[in-house]
């Protein structure tokens, strides 16, 4: 950690060195106390010389951004969950950004590289993170029902029930599920989408307003808020409230799955050409997502931007939304990556620092953003663009310590030396996963295979013999293992795991048995007299037993029968998408279809 720090320090220092930052002083940067952590995530340290546009890109955009999460981050009541990546550690660069006075993009930019350290994050596994992009849509609408407006945009109804809240709560998570009650104590699932379109809440004055068609309403619960314009010129602002408990899914998808429309030319203007086209479609279409949202009303004045997720007002092109189960409101991120913001063919570089200020259940995983354009026609077409890769840096509280966790994972044991690898070799032996049928004897037995009938004419077995079951592991030929039936998992490894049902092919006279007998004292062992009709079956794969002070392969000598009440047990081998979101009260996700 110590080099992370000072490459920084030296990366700053290059910096004024070549004039392009003046020399501003923010608080000392403080050691790092404790250690970084994002389930599912890989991340290194960079320099900030080595993240492409950083010094291009203007700070003090972001640097008001972030300022304006500080708010909540610093309140009294915050309650910030210790348990994600970054927990309580933004507090210390909120205090320094609330007593800083930062008027240029060049102190916006020392600001954020003496408070933070950059720290490449993606996926694990991946090599780059995805964004995508939302916006607020502007509709007309009428307060009462018309021969226009004839679509009902609902408010949360008062039987929609969630566990772990009231009817007073201000907004409700955009995951779970969510009853209705039946009777006095009964719940059920909430109504789908299908059975709210066809009338199942209608008539009891939940209507905030009137749209023109169903299409309008779907794209406004997708991106979770919009702005109603009225037939008098008045604008109505709406807020993601509640879900009925259905998952959401993605029309866009179904319509790929389909072949209807290419994977290559979606966006969000052709599903909505597509749904004009074919209306009946469209009703079949939209079933296909069961989930349904409902809205609440906010005093918003008509060009305040969206109430993100984190209770502040959303910065166009400078907020976005993240996984809150990793992330938390307020970090940083630099976001480096070729988008269709001009058109869908001409890819314009998007080097930009974001802030996190809001969120979506659709929206997973830590290099996961979905990027806020602002409201209307425009913000729309380029959000409907927006499906492509991208790559995340994380700024991360000085307080951290990305490399923590790698100094207290344990080594792997020390490989032997030379020495006892040359005393002690190595044999592998082939895994089965059934038992090999025996080969016929050959006429020209080998020492190392010598038979139990042999043995058996002298009545008593070598020590030697004892050990290695008849043959020693160190003398057994290449040509008497069969192939592995091993997955690939287990032929990386040099020793097989030993299996007690199966065995190597036998050669002459060997037997299998799963039943192992202690031998005498005296280190041989009587064999058991040979009958002309017994069978002869393959050996017993070799268990390790200790030998003058050495790990040997060694076979037990087997009589020719156990009782039946034998313990036999030891035989047996070991049985994206569209997006909805909602802009509402700190800390409640939107839906993030």
């Amino acid at each position: 950690m110590a080099s992370l720090l000072s490459s920084d320090s030296e990366a700053a220092r290059r910096h004024h060195a070549r004039g392009h930052l003046p020399q501003v002083e923010f608080p000392h940067r403080q050691q790092p106390q404790w250690q970084l952590e994002v389930p599912g995530a890989q991340y290194s340290p960079v320099d900030w010389a080595d993240i492409p546009g950083w010094a291009d890109d203007d700070q003090l955009a972001a640097f008001r951004t972030f300022r304006t999460s500080c708010d909540p981050i610093l309140a009294p009541a915050s309650a910030i969950a210790e348990t994600r990546a970054l927990g309580g550690s933004l507090r210390e660069p909120c205090r320094a950004a609330k007593a800083a006075t930062v008027t240029s993009s060049a102190e916006a930019r020392t600001f954020f590289e003496q408070q933070f350290h950059p720290v490449r994050i993606m996926r694990l596994g991946e090599t780059e993170g995805f964004v995508t992009g939302y916006y607020e849509p502007v509709v007309d609408g009428s307060r009462t029902r018309t021969d226009v407006y004839t679509i009902p945009l609902y408010r949360r109804p008062s039987n929609l029930f969630v566990r772990g809240y009231t009817q007073s709560s201000t907004s409700l998570p955009n995951k779970g599920e969510v009853f209705r009650k039946i009777g006095r104590r009964k719940l059920v699932p909430y109504y789908d989408r299908g059975e709210i379109e066809d009338g199942a809440i209608a008539g009891r004055g939940l209507e905030i307003c009137w749209l023109k068609n169903q299409t309008d309403l779907l794209f406004i619960q997708i991106q979770g808020s919009a702005r109603i314009r009225l037939e008098d010129g008045s604008m109505v602002r709406i807020n993601y409230d509640a879900h009925n408990g259905f998952p959401y899914t993605p029309v866009g998808r179904v319509l790929i799955e389909r072949n209807i429309i290419p994977r290559d030319q979606m966006s969000m203007q052709r599903i909505r050409q597509w749904m004009e086209e074919n209306p009946d479609g469209a009703k079949e279409l939209r079933r296909q997502n069961r989930s349904y949202v409902f809205f609440r009303e906010v005093k918003l004045a008509a060009d305040d931007e969206a109430v993100g997720a984190q209770g502040v007002h959303l910065t166009a092109g400078r907020s976005i939304a993240v996984d809150k189960a990793l992330h938390i409101y307020g970090t940083p991120f630099f976001i480096e990556g070729n988008l269709p913001l001009q058109s869908e063919q001409n890819k314009t570089p998007f080097r930009r620092l974001m802030v996190a200020q809001d969120t979506g259940s659709a929206i997973v995983g830590p290099a996961r953003a979905d990027i806020y354009f602002g409201a209307g026609v425009e913000a729309g077409q380029v959000s409907g663009r927006l499906r492509n890769g991208a790559q995340f840096v994380m700024l991360v509280p000085n307080s951290l310590d990305p490399q923590a966790r790698g100094r207290t994972m344990p080594l792997p044991e020390p490989r032997p030396s030379a020495k006892i690898a040359r005393q002690f070799p190595q044999q592998a032996v082939p895994f089965k996963s059934e038992p090999a049928t025996p080969e016929p004897a050959k006429p020209d037995a080998t020492k190392s295979g010598s038979t139990k009938s042999d043995a058996a004419k002298s009545g008593v077995m070598k020590p030697d013999a004892a050990r290695s079951g008849a043959a020693r592991s160190s003398d057994a030929k290449p040509g008497d293992a069969k192939p592995s039936d091993a997955k690939s998992g287990d032929a990386k490894s040099d020793l097989p795991k030993p299996d007690a049902t199966t065995s190597d092919a036998a050669r002459p006279g060997q037997h299998k048995s799963g039943q192992a007998t202690s031998q005498p004292a005296s280190g041989q062992a009587k064999a058991a007299p040979a009958r002309p009709d017994a069978p002869k079956t393959e050996a017993t794969k070799a268990d390790t037993v200790k030998t003058d002070g050495a790990d040997k392969p060694a076979a037990i000598p087997v009589p020719e029968a156990r009782p039946a009440a034998a313990d036999s047990r030891s035989d047996q081998a070991a049985p994206r998408s569209e997006r909805r979101r909602e802009r509402h009260q700190p800390d409640q996700a939107r839906p993030g279809q």
